[in-house]
């Protein structure tokens, strides 16, 4: 399962990183930049919650190593219309909200079937071992090799990734994995009843609530800064190609820090505390970011809020899985994820339209506006504590 994580996320990186690449060189028109972002997070405002409540339903082994089949064969007929020079800025749209559509599925029965491969004790651990593997292959490995894989042809990363895609499929399917534990579901239960179990169980949990409605308010955030990052470093900046993969390289690298430093965090100050802490520090990186005007900082803000990014994240997922009933995993965690990411595209047209109207460095002052609520919405949880517990 790790080796299938690590090298699906090398590929991703290949092709995440050179999309916004192939966009601005086809427009460049804000909006239209922002707009592959935004759809690649509107599929979980559409299709998250059945996605969820399709992953506790069916074998999560399956599921994931048919999805990843499917999106090999995608981005490689991408990778094809790439270099007939057909890829125009509409297919990218079209590719985002594609593969976006399927990671639905992906994503939350992958978390569902984490806890059936180490003990709930393990988890923390887990966690922070496959985000950072999957940090080393998508920024270490991955990001220094894409101008060299562009230098070689449009579509060389597209179609490398296709490739990962499969090989990763192929490991998925490989897995040997106990059955899921919990009691069977009633005869004719509808899937619009099962995702009404697991938007309950989010909402009756405070602290799983806060943590959910906190995330949210960042991938606002994230998407304004995500959609507009290429504009802000070769237009506000005028980095080249290279400079802007070093700026993400040095993300990657501050990610690692803090994939070995969110477990010792956890112990000290506790899961929560952790998630506010990284908040913190993630808002002052943003703001530092938008207001001064230098490579340098933009790339030593970018390593700080990737590692208290990875703080954040290592907990979240760990929170979620621990604190959510066994049988209800995958719903909750679609639940979450819907509620969270549905901020992403508001927050991907919010940054192009603050880069048109108010210049390119805005979109990552309006960020740091919104982890700065998203630390205060998180308060109430850190005040009264976060004890874990493992439901059934």
């Amino acid at each position: 399962m790790w080796a299938a994580a690590v090298l699906s996320r090398f590929g991703d990186a290949l092709r995440t990183s050179a999309l916004p690449l192939l966009a601005a060189s086809l427009t460049d028109r804000p909006l239209l930049v922002a707009a592959v972002t935004a759809c690649g997070y509107l599929p979980w405002i559409i299709f998250g919650l059945w996605g969820g409540a399709l992953a506790d339903r069916v074998d999560q082994r399956r599921a994931m190593w048919s999805v990843d089949v499917g999106r090999g064969l995608m981005v490689a007929a991408f990778a094809l219309a790439v270099a007939l020079g057909r890829g125009g800025i509409g297919l990218l749209i079209v590719l985002a909200f594609a593969l976006t559509t399927l990671q639905t599925l992906f994503d939350n029965a992958s978390t569902a079937l984490l806890p059936r491969v180490v003990p709930h004790e393990a988890l923390g651990p887990a966690n922070g071992r496959l985000m950072t593997g999957q940090r080393i292959a998508g920024g270490l490995l991955a990001l220094p090799l894409v101008p060299l894989l562009l230098a070689a042809g449009a579509a060389t990363p597209y179609a490398v990734d296709a490739l990962t895609f499969l090989a990763a499929a192929a490991l998925v399917a490989s897995l040997r994995t106990p059955p899921p534990e919990g009691s069977p579901r009633p005869p004719g239960r509808t899937l619009r009843a099962d995702i009404a179990e697991g938007l309950r169980a989010l909402w009756q949990d405070r602290p799983l609530r806060g943590l959910c409605t906190a995330t949210a308010l960042c991938n606002v955030g994230m998407g304004a800064v995500i959609a507009t990052l290429v504009l802000l470093a070769t237009g506000w900046l005028g980095a080249d190609d290279t400079q802007y993969v070093t700026a993400m390289t040095a993300y990657a690298v501050g990610s690692l820090v803090g994939g070995a430093l969110a477990s010792r965090l956890a112990a000290r100050l506790g899961r929560m505390r952790s998630v506010c802490v990284a908040g913190i520090a993630q808002t002052a990186a943003l703001a530092a970011i938008g207001t001064v005007r230098s490579l340098v900082v933009l790339t030593a803000g970018l390593a700080v809020f990737g590692l208290m990014g990875m703080v954040w994240n290592i907990n979240q997922a760990t929170l979620m899985q621990q604190r959510s009933p066994a049988r209800l995993l995958g719903r909750v965690s679609s639940a979450f994820r819907t509620v969270a990411i549905s901020g992403a595209p508001l927050g991907a047209l919010l940054g192009g339209a603050f880069a048109t109207a108010w210049g390119l460095n805005t979109p990552a002052l309006l960020a740091a506006g919104l982890f700065a609520a998203a630390v205060l919405a998180l308060w109430p949880a850190v005040r009264t504590g976060t004890p874990a517990r493992s439901l059934t």
